[in-house]
Protein backbone atom coordinates (compact mmCIF):
# COMPACT_ATOMS: atom_id res chain seq x y z
CA UNK A 1 0.00 0.00 0.00
CA UNK A 2 1.19 3.24 -0.58
CA UNK A 3 -0.08 6.52 1.52
CA UNK A 4 0.16 10.18 1.12
CA UNK A 5 -1.11 13.40 2.29
CA UNK A 6 -2.77 15.26 0.03
CA UNK A 7 -2.40 19.35 0.38
CA UNK A 8 -6.01 20.79 -1.44
CA UNK A 9 -6.11 24.29 -2.33
CA UNK A 10 -10.02 25.05 -2.70
CA UNK A 11 -12.05 27.92 -4.51
CA UNK A 12 -13.59 30.11 -1.90
CA UNK A 13 -16.43 29.27 -0.16
CA UNK A 14 -16.08 25.80 -1.64
CA UNK A 15 -13.68 24.01 0.90
CA UNK A 16 -17.47 22.69 3.16
CA UNK A 17 -18.44 21.21 0.18
CA UNK A 18 -15.07 20.42 -1.12
CA UNK A 19 -14.59 18.57 1.98
CA UNK A 20 -17.63 16.58 2.21
CA UNK A 21 -16.77 15.46 -1.72
CA UNK A 22 -13.38 14.10 -0.68
CA UNK A 23 -14.79 12.44 2.31
CA UNK A 24 -16.87 10.13 0.11
CA UNK A 25 -13.79 8.87 -2.03
CA UNK A 26 -13.19 5.37 -1.00
CA UNK A 27 -9.10 5.96 -0.91
CA UNK A 28 -9.55 8.79 1.42
CA UNK A 29 -8.70 8.25 4.94
CA UNK A 30 -8.97 11.40 6.66
CA UNK A 31 -9.93 14.71 5.36
CA UNK A 32 -8.94 17.66 7.65
CA UNK A 33 -10.00 21.38 7.05
CA UNK A 34 -6.99 23.41 7.83
CA UNK A 35 -5.54 27.16 8.39
CA UNK A 36 -2.48 28.18 6.28
CA UNK A 37 -1.27 28.04 2.31
CA UNK A 38 -3.63 24.99 2.51
CA UNK A 39 -7.23 24.40 2.75
CA UNK A 40 -7.93 20.99 3.19
CA UNK A 41 -5.26 17.99 4.26
CA UNK A 42 -6.48 14.85 2.88
CA UNK A 43 -4.37 10.99 3.79
CA UNK A 44 -5.32 8.87 0.34
CA UNK A 45 -4.10 5.14 0.47
CA UNK A 46 -3.64 3.25 -3.17
CA UNK A 47 -2.46 -0.13 -3.50
CA UNK A 48 0.53 0.97 -5.65
CA UNK A 49 1.70 4.24 -7.35
CA UNK A 50 0.12 4.56 -10.38
CA UNK A 51 -3.50 3.93 -8.42
CA UNK A 52 -2.66 6.84 -5.74
CA UNK A 53 -1.60 9.10 -9.31
CA UNK A 54 -5.34 8.25 -10.43
CA UNK A 55 -6.84 9.01 -7.47
CA UNK A 56 -5.14 12.71 -7.30
CA UNK A 57 -5.92 13.24 -10.82
CA UNK A 58 -9.01 11.39 -11.83
CA UNK A 59 -10.72 11.43 -8.59
CA UNK A 60 -9.48 14.96 -6.71
CA UNK A 61 -9.44 17.03 -9.23
CA UNK A 62 -12.48 16.20 -10.73
CA UNK A 63 -14.15 17.73 -7.47
CA UNK A 64 -15.79 21.01 -8.17
CA UNK A 65 -13.93 23.74 -6.30
CA UNK A 66 -10.65 21.62 -6.37
CA UNK A 67 -8.24 24.49 -7.62
CA UNK A 68 -4.80 22.89 -6.51
CA UNK A 69 -3.29 19.92 -4.78
CA UNK A 70 0.39 19.36 -3.37
CA UNK A 71 0.96 15.51 -3.09
CA UNK A 72 3.50 14.03 -0.44
CA UNK A 73 4.00 10.58 -0.49
CA UNK A 74 4.59 8.97 2.79
CA UNK A 75 8.04 6.94 2.85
Amino acid sequence: MVEAYVLVTAAIGKVKNVAKSLDSLKSVKSVHIVTGPYDLIVLAEAKDLSTLTNVVMEDIHRIDGVLDTNTAIIV
